[in-house]
């Protein structure tokens, strides 16, 4: 068979990145080198700082830090805090808009303390605070927020401590500002605020009638579970008045969703907002802050679409939206125009962080390569099978996947009724696989695919055995089929061949990966094209844009914990580019059993117990007994994954360069195929 014109072209990094599209979801912060490693760009230059993610990689090893492990880097997190604050900088600058743009950072997209921190130190210059969702993250905000000019926002439903831990923070002269979800928090709000002899700073969220878009797009409309409706605003505003308080308004709020996925959506929310906001100015009420809350999107497929897993927008649409139509409709009502507030945590915190593990086997479809040569007794069914893979040719690829199925179906039946034996049907199974990959090589080469050509990419496709759980690392990929960019890390200079979907080593069927990004089309692929596994060598891979809400949300399914993490600085002056600023345990078996209520000293005790009974009874040698104990003790004290993952068998890589029976066919037959 002749090879395809594709396959006879060098591959390049170019056509690496074209096929993982790093460049259009890696937002200028990833790129590969001439290596074929994937390198991290903390300033967005391929002439600045450049860290070779291989490097990372071994000096992780070599202070003894296992996989998977989780990598920040801290200048992408810093980046991003910069770049939206000196975006809206400079449009408010360019439009002439009056006010200012005081961003807050909302923790529970990812609460992690050294999160938080770098995102206060990087916001600093720009006065950007934190918002709060809940009394466990006001306590936190309160203690990190100690900017005097930034913003800390509580927003959510609220009870008297909550309020009063707020209250608290006005008493040491922060600017708090407490958003009222529903009418009754406001009248409590009132009644604890004199008792305490402090005057509040209240926000009112509307609840617009326009609607989100993309996953979460009910956050808004009149379904939405947050926001006071035009009514209950008049009557928060008539009791405000009632009291002498109107003074204590100080701010507008609406949320329109996470990750808005259409800017016509911004737009139409954007809008409302701002009539409503100008509207409640007129009546002389000394609102100071405009707050569109949340709703920025990250663009993880790179399509630039409307799809569920990116954006038909960049930053800078976004915020031209937000200042522009603000301005317009201030300037038409005449009323000042108010300070800028958004929320945008995905934004900032979702590029600063990856997963990287390691790929340790596979699992096949079939099995290939078992022995098929006729025999003088065999059933006819595998007889016909073998016919059809000697009949097989590009003209009637269709006829011949259409047979071989039914051949596969009736031998099932015949096995079932004791008419096969397991020889036969191994026979079968193996000549059915070894058509089925006949045909997606020759469906390279015809004009007209095959209608069962895209169902066989995935049933060919591997499974590749990887040292993770999704569901603590990725658990938006389970819950609302978030995508990711999920990419080989190395040999990204080398043709990938072996369609794959990856499993993770949860004892769970939904542990795995099977939807993969397509910056071509914006739409899910259901394999991924990786390279073939090596004998004894780890094949790391990484799963990027994870740093928004999937760390804090990941749960302990098969008591699989916390991963390792590892903190990255850029350092130009280092030969690496980057030094390691700190590295932090993952959980322990012990830290995990305990977390579920185990007492890891109880359960030590326990299993000594049963293993001196064994040595008492004579069935366990004294010092067997005691490594027995010792050993147990020492995986208590373990990271929760796999430290020393069972590496593929020698012949994987021989198996991933498929050959198939010589008396059938020919090597290059059954080449390993790129799939477009």
């Amino acid at each position: 068979m002749a090879k395809t014109k594709d396959r006879d072209k060098v591959w390049t990094t170019k056509d690496a990145d074209e096929l993982y599209g790093i460049s259009r979801w890696g937002n200028g912060q990833f790129s590969i080198n001439d290596k074929g490693h994937l390198v991290i760009l903390p300033e967005k230059r391929l002439d600045g700082p450049m860290i070779d993610i291989t490097e990372v990689i071994e000096e992780i090893k070599a202070k003894n830090i296992s996989f998977p492990t989780v990598i920040r880097f801290h200048d992408i997190l810093r980046a991003q805090v910069v770049s939206l604050n000196r975006t809206f900088r400079d449009v408010i600058e360019n439009a002439g808009y009056q006010g200012h743009y005081y961003g807050v950072y909302p923790i529970k997209v990812n609460q992690t303390r050294e999160v938080v921190e770098e995102i206060i130190d990087a916001g600093t210059p720009y006065n950007f605070g934190l918002e709060a969702c809940s009394k466990t993250e006001l306590m936190a905000a309160l203690a990190m927020n100690t900017n005097r000019e930034s913003l800390t926002i509580l927003n959510g439903h609220k009870d008297e401590d909550n309020l009063r831990l707020a209250l608290i923070g006005r008493k040491l002269g922060r600017k708090v500002i407490i958003t009222i979800e529903k009418f009754s928090e406001l009248p409590h709000l009132l009644k604890l605020a004199e008792e305490m002899g402090v005057e509040p700073l209240i926000g009112l969220r509307a609840k617009l009638v326009a609607e989100g878009s993309g996953r979460w797009a009910d956050s808004s409309g009149e379904k939405a579970k947050f926001g006071l409706t035009i009514p209950e605003i008049m009557n928060a505003i008539k009791l405000l008045e009632e009291q002498k308080k109107l003074d204590y308004l100080k701010l507008l709020h609406f949320h329109v969703g996470s990750q808005v996925t259409n800017i016509r959506t911004m737009k139409e929310a954007i809008t409302e907002g701002a009539r409503i906001y100008a509207k409640i100015a007129k009546m002389n009420i000394g609102l100071e802050y405009f707050d569109v809350g949340g709703g920025l999107g990250v663009d993880y497929d790179g399509s630039r679409t409307t799809q569920d897993s990116s954006t038909n927008y960049t930053t800078r649409d976004y915020v031209e939206d937000v200042v522009y139509i603000l301005k317009q409709v201030c300037d038409l009502e005449e009323v000042k125009h108010p300070h800028l507030v958004s929320e945008s945590g995905r934004f900032i915190a979702a590029s600063h962080s990856c997963v990287i593990f390691n790929a340790f086997d596979h699992i096949r479809p079939g099995n290939l390569q078992y022995n098929t040569d006729p025999t003088t007794s065999e059933h006819i069914l595998v007889t016909n099978m073998r016919d059809l893979f000697k009949d097989l040719k590009a003209k009637n690829v269709q006829e011949i996947y259409n047979d071989a199925a039914s051949i596969k179906a009736q031998a099932i039946n015949a096995f079932n009724l004791g008419v096969l034996g397991l020889d036969e049907r191994a026979k079968i199974e193996t000549l059915y696989w070894q058509i089925c990959q006949k045909i997606e090589a020759y469906a390279q080469e015809i004009k007209l695919v095959p209608e069962h050509s895209n169902r066989l990419k995935y049933d060919l496709s591997e499974q590749y055995l990887c040292n993770f759980s999704i569901f603590q690392s990725m658990p938006d990929a389970l819950a609302v089929d978030q995508l990711f960019p999920v990419i080989p890390l190395t040999r990204l200079n080398e043709r990938p061949t072996v369609s794959c979907t990856l499993a993770d080593i949860t004892c769970d069927s939904d542990g795995k990966i099977s939807h993969f990004i397509n910056p071509r089309t914006g739409k899910a692929n259901s394999y991924l094209l990786v390279h073939p596994l090596r004998p004894q060598e780890h094949y790391y891979m990484g799963v990027f844009l994870t740093g928004a809400y999937q760390e804090v949300m990941g749960d302990m399914h098969n008591l699989f914990g916390a991963l390792n993490e590892v903190h990255i600085f850029c350092d130009d002056e280092d030969p690496t580019d980057f030094y390691i600023e700190e590295s932090i345990a993952g959980a322990t078996c012990a830290q995990a059993l305990e977390q579920l209520q185990y007492n890891a000293q109880y359960l030590s005790t326990t299993l000594k117990k049963q293993v001196d009974l064994q040595i008492h009874r004579g069935k366990l040698n004294p010092r067997e007994g005691v490594r027995m104990a010792d050993f147990y003790d020492d995986c208590l004290q373990s990271y929760t994954y796999l430290a020393n993952p069972i590496f593929a068998p020698a012949y994987c890589q021989a198996a991933a360069e498929l050959s198939i029976n010589a008396s059938t066919s020919t090597p290059e037959s059954v080449a390993p195929v790129q799939l477009n």
